[in-house]
């Protein structure tokens, strides 16, 4: 039986190779579609997490994943979940699903995108499609991934024919419920022709709609450019901001009336700065490949200069708001309300919160944080447990200043300015208020 026969049947076996919030959700839709799937994740406490049917992440319920992975309630056993590579050997479809963090200089480490498909590249069978979906630069696919799979074990393979090489970019969005990996559309490019006919019909069988590009360079620039495209509105939002803060001016008002034109304009808000994996990274991939090639992104380096200059900017706000009542940031209590990158997620991945936080520490001042989804951070190498909700409703008004920095649903802003009127808002969360 062909390849294409096989996903069609749904008895094509698939490995995913990285459990985060891309890799797990995507290997929970392709089990739960009826194919047989392996999870691969070199973290072992992951491993040991999804084995006893505990979700790390907000996307995937605790309840499904112990159904799937519990043999007792999983007959088919169709998900099975280790630290290594031994799936490969008996695989027909592999996904790569790992990290694309920046270093410090803000390059791509592509470091985890190497070591898989080297591991890869020892296990290979005919036959076999192989499938990126982590974020990266323009061009990683076709040279990088390419040259490694052609010459697996030292055989001269053919894409298209003695294997198929594709790109499809992630579209998860943390805690984003009316959009599912069902429902959001697929972009997909293969290597050749036949790669990428065998890559849309493969994913055909869990997606509502496939849009198949050109090559796979367009499919990592369609994943760079969603992304860069928030980073630049998000940051000319917080750059209003601050013109409006000059002037004298409520922003918030302002994009309130020019979103009721029905043409020509999108809201963006501004914030504490930006966070998450995507949007705070990803354009520097772009920025990176382009300085290769001799090209300054003016747009992008300027975008994230703003960005990140904002929670700079909000800490100047809490000093000169402590000035008001004669008090310095050095000693003041202050309270953080929310470190999640954004709200109703756990996820702390580049959230500005955390920077204000080694702001405001660096400064001497005594900081707790609260947020009803992130129990614990880490902070210079130390670690902070959210203060309780007890604490929070008892102690409020103990604090020198709070700093709204997410705006969770869950807070009940009323009883919070009942309890202080010293606020430093970031969010708009008190604008119904």
């Amino acid at each position: 039986m062909d390849l294409k026969q096989k996903i069609l049947n749904k008895q094509a076996k698939i490995s995913v190779i990285g459990l985060g919030y891309v890799g797990l959700p995507l290997a929970i839709a392709l089990s739960t579609s009826g194919f047989k799937v392996y999870g691969i994740d070199t973290d072992k406490n992951k491993i040991k997490s999804i084995v006893s049917g505990k979700s790390f992440i907000e996307d995937v319920k605790s309840e499904d994943l112990f159904n799937l992975i519990s043999t007792k309630n999983n007959k088919k056993n169709s998900f099975e979940v280790s630290p290594n590579y031994s799936s490969i050997e008996i695989s027909d479809v592999i996904i790569i699903c790992v990290p694309t963090p920046l270093t410090k200089n803000k390059e791509p480490d592509i470091s985890y995108i190497q070591n898989a498909v080297h591991s890869i590249s020892e296990k290979l069978k005919l036959n076999t499609m192989v499938i990126l979906e982590s974020t990266t630069y323009p061009g990683t696919t076709e040279e990088i991934l390419l040259p490694v799979l052609q010459s697996s074990n030292n055989r001269n393979l053919k894409a298209g024919k003695d294997f198929y090489l594709g790109y499809s970019p992630e579209r998860i969005d943390p805690g984003r419920i009316n959009q599912t990996i069902h429902n959001t559309p697929k972009v997909v490019a293969g290597i050749t022709k036949e790669c990428s006919k065998l890559i849309h019909t493969f994913y055909e069988t869990i997606v509502d709609k496939v849009v198949t590009v050109s090559t796979t360079k367009t499919a990592e620039m369609v994943k760079i450019l969603e992304n860069t495209f928030r980073s630049t509105n998000v940051a000319l939002a917080n750059e209003i901001y601050l013109i409006c803060d000059k002037l004298g001016i409520n922003v918030w008002e302002v994009i309130d009336a020019a979103k009721s034109k029905p043409f020509g304009f999108m809201p963006f808000y501004p914030g504490p700065g930006i966070g998450g994996h995507c949007i705070p990274i990803d354009p520097h991939l772009l920025e990176w490949k382009l300085k290769t090639l001799n090209y300054n992104t003016r747009f992008i380096g300027l975008s994230s200069e703003i960005n990140e200059s904002m929670p700079q900017h909000w800490i100047e706000k809490t000093q000169d708001f402590l000035k008001l009542n004669n008090k310095s940031i050095k000693n003041s209590k202050i309270l953080i309300l929310g470190v999640a990158y954004k709200p109703d997620v756990a996820d702390t991945r580049e959230s500005p919160s955390l920077c204000i936080i080694e702001k405001l520490i660096t400064k001497g001042a005594k900081v707790d944080y609260h947020d009803p989804l992130v129990k614990n951070i880490t902070i210079y190498n130390n670690n902070m447990k959210s203060i309780s909700n007890i604490s929070l409703e008892k102690n409020l008004r103990t604090y020198d200043c709070i700093i709204i920095t997410t705006n969770h649903s869950t807070y009940d802003w009323n009883k919070i300015q009942e309890k202080t009127s010293s606020i430093i808002d970031t969010r708009n969360a008190l604008k119904n208020n």
